[in-house]
Order: C-alpha cells, then sequence, then structure tokens
C-alpha cells in the first residue's frame, strides 16, 4: 500500500497551491533553462493540481509532459485545469501511479519531484534514482523540492496560511516532532471560520524524511547544485541532481 497524504485536505490545497507556485516558479524556471527538449518528456512526480505543471509548461513550451499524481481529488482539479488550457490539453498526459510504480517512457528530457522525496523510503529512492538515471541523458535535471528545515526537530504550532472565500476565512496550520534519525512527522490542520467562529476543522498527519541536496545526491550517485535556498516564509528549497 502506499500512503495517501493529500486526499483529506485536498479540498484546501488550492490555496497552498498558488502561492507554493508563486515562490518556486522562478527558481524552477531556472533549473529547467537549459533543458534539451529532444530527449523526451518531462516527467512531473506529484503533480498535485497542475500549478506546478503549468510553470513547466511555460518553461518549456514545446516539450510533452507525464504529469502523476495518485491522489484521486487532486488529480481532479489536476485533470480540470489542463482540460481547460489548449495548451495543457495538448502536451500534458496525466499519470495516477505514485512514484514507486510509475511507468516510465524510454527517454526523458528532466524530472520534476516537488513534495516527494521525503516520503519514499530510501529503498524506494534508490529505485528510482536508478530508474530515472537510466533514462536521463547526461546534464539533464531532476529537480527537487527539500522540506528545508536543517536537522529533523520540534516545530511549535504556527499558522502557514490565512486566506477569505465569501463570507469564510481558512487558516493552515502546522507543527512536527522529530521521530528516528531525520524523519519528522508533520500535523496539519485547517480551520474554518465564520465572524471568528469556527465552522469545520480537519486535522492530518505525515511523516517527512528530513533529507539535504547532498544526501540526495550521495544516494542517487550523481553531482548536485542549489537554486534556491528558500529565503522566504513558504518558499521551498529547491536543487538539482545530474549525471
Amino acid at each position: 500500500m502506499v500512503a495517501d497524504y493529500y486526499t483529506k485536505s485536498a479540498e484546501f490545497y488550492e490555496m497552498v497551491a498558488a502561492r507554493h507556485a508563486h515562490t518556486s516558479a522562478g527558481p524552477l524556471t531556472t533549473a529547467l533553462s537549459s533543458v534539451c527538449t529532444e530527449g523526451g518528456p518531462v516527467v512531473e512526480i506529484g503533480a498535485g493540481t497542475g500549478r506546478i505543471t503549468e510553470v513547466i509548461a511555460r518553461a518549456l513550451p514545446s516539450v510533452p509532459i507525464i504529469a502523476a499524481e495518485p491522489s484521486v481529488p487532486m488529480r481532479a482539479m489536476l485533470t480540470s485545469r489542463v482540460f481547460n488550457d489548449a495548451d495543457l490539453r495538448k502536451r500534458v498526459t496525466i499519470a495516477a501511479e505514485p512514484a514507486q510504480r510509475l511507468a516510465l517512457p524510454q527517454r526523458i528530457s528532466a524530472v520534476v519531484i516537488f513534495g516527494v522525496v521525503g516520503h519514499l523510503t530510501q529503498a524506494e529512492r534508490r529505485d528510482l534514482w536508478r530508474e530515472l538515471g537510466a533514462r536521463l541523458p547526461a546534464g539533464a535535471p531532476i529537480v527537487v523540492e527539500l522540506m528545508g528545515v536543517g536537522t529533523a526537530r520540534h516545530v511549535p504550532p504556527f499558522r502557514m496560511l490565512r486566506e477569505t472565500i465569501g463570507d469564510q476565512t481558512y487558516e493552515w496550520w502546522t507543527e512536527a516532532e522529530p521521530l528516528k534519525g531525520q524523519v519528522m512527522r508533520w500535523r496539519t490542520s485547517w480551520k474554518v471560520l465564520r465572524d471568528g467562529e469556527l465552522v469545520r476543522s480537519t486535522t492530518d498527519s505525515y511523516d517527512w524524511e528530513n533529507l539535504t541536496l547532498e544526501q540526495l545526491a550521495e544516494e542517487a550517485g550523481m553531482s548536485s547544485s542549489l537554486i534556491s535556498a528558500g529565503g522566504v516564509p513558504g518558499a521551498p528549497e529547491i536543487g538539482k541532481l545530474y549525471r
């Protein structure tokens, strides 16, 4: 069984994804700027609702994209986004498989893995690096997003996001505790409020292995370079791996 980390809170995800795409677009575009698109499609593992898919499509205007998203409600939003954009509809193929079971084409131009690597076990990651490395030409990037919190540690509850839709306010809260090694257990809560009163809430948790870009490069047997260290609240740490 592959854990489903996002279905429970999928209805709120677009609020997170909009900000995520805004802070990630520049670094991701930079990471993809030297990609030779003759090497095959770009593979996006963990496409979510498609915000990053749009960034990839703008950065590489002619390349086919395989966008993989295992969460059904997230994939529904991804499909809607792709279907309603004439360019994406021609170029994006949507896959339902998780990273552990994704069928890959023989040749790939680049790979984008956001919000996924820390969910995988070391054995699963090594299998993935081997499969990707066999299909990527020398220098082609695997662009990865890291949690960017340094060593595993306690993170007290803090509000990550506050947005208003109609008469309701939506708040996203998160906290974390260290587990074994570099694994952290993150707990997230969504609160829906009206006139300051709680209407409803949902809470979820997931485990994430807190890896550095250097650790991933050693694990994959590849070189690495940091594209963005974050720097502003909510901005991800983004790097690339390459042979």
